[in-house]
C-alpha cells in the first residue's frame, strides 16, 4: 500500500422507516448534517443541513424529505459532494433525529428504521438503530478530511436522548 488515496467523491445517506400505525400520529425522522471547519472541528458547526435547507455552496443537500415514512424506497436522502468541499471544511457529522411533536418517541417506537450510506453502488454502511433503540437521536457517520486532502468515512453510530435542537448542538462533540 502506497498511502495514496483519492478518498470519497459523492456519498448518499439514505433513511427509511415504515409509517406509524393507522390512527397514530405520523413518525417523522430527519437526517441532519453538521459541517465543521478545520479551525474548530469539534466546536460549533459552521452550518447545519436539514429539511428546508442546503449548504451555502450546494455541496450538502437533502433531495428527499418525508414526514411520514410513506412511500417506497428511501424516505430521506442526504447527498454529500466531497470533491467540491471548500478547504476550510475538515469534518462532517451526519445524524438522524426523531421529531417529538406528539410525545416522546425513540427508535424502538418506529417501525423498521434503517440508514444506508453509499458511494455510488458501494455500500459503506447500513444500520437499523437497534444498538440505540432507546434513544431519540443518533449520529450515523463521520467524514473527515485527511492530511492529503482526501475525505474518509468513519461509521459513527452513537445514541443521544435529546430533543432535535439539543441534538444539533451535541452531535459533533468529541466522543468520550
Amino acid at each position: 500500500m502506497t498511502g495514496f488515496s483519492k478518498g470519497l467523491d459523492k456519498v448518499d445517506v439514505a433513511l427509511r422507516w415504515d409509517p406509524s400505525p393507522v390512527g397514530s400520529p405520523p413518525h417523522d425522522l430527519d437526517v441532519i448534517a453538521a459541517v465543521y471547519t478545520a479551525s474548530d472541528p469539534y466546536g460549533s458547526p459552521a452550518y447545519l443541513v436539514h429539511f428546508d435547507s442546503r449548504s451555502p455552496d450546494g455541496t450538502v443537500y437533502l433531495s428527499r424529505d418525508s414526514t411520514t415514512g410513506k412511500g417506497f424506497g428511501d424516505d430521506e436522502v442526504l447527498t454529500l459532494e466531497f470533491t467540491r468541499q471548500p478547504e476550510a471544511h475538515a469534518r462532517i457529522v451526519v445524524g438522524v433525529v426523531i421529531q417529538q411533536r406528539s410525545g416522546r418517541l425513540v427508535f424502538a417506537d418506529v417501525a423498521n428504521p434503517e440508514v444506508h450510506i453509499r458511494e455510488g453502488y458501494t455500500e459503506l454502511a447500513r444500520d437499523d438503530f437497534s444498538a440505540v433503540a432507546h434513544c431519540t437521536a443518533a449520529t450515523v457517520a463521520e467524514f473527515v478530511r485527511g492530511q492529503g486532502g482526501a475525505w474518509q468515512f468513519r461509521p459513527a453510530v452513537r445514541g443521544f436522548d435529546l430533543d432535535p435542537d439539543a441534538f444539533t448542538a451535541a452531535m459533533g462533540a468529541r466522543a468520550v
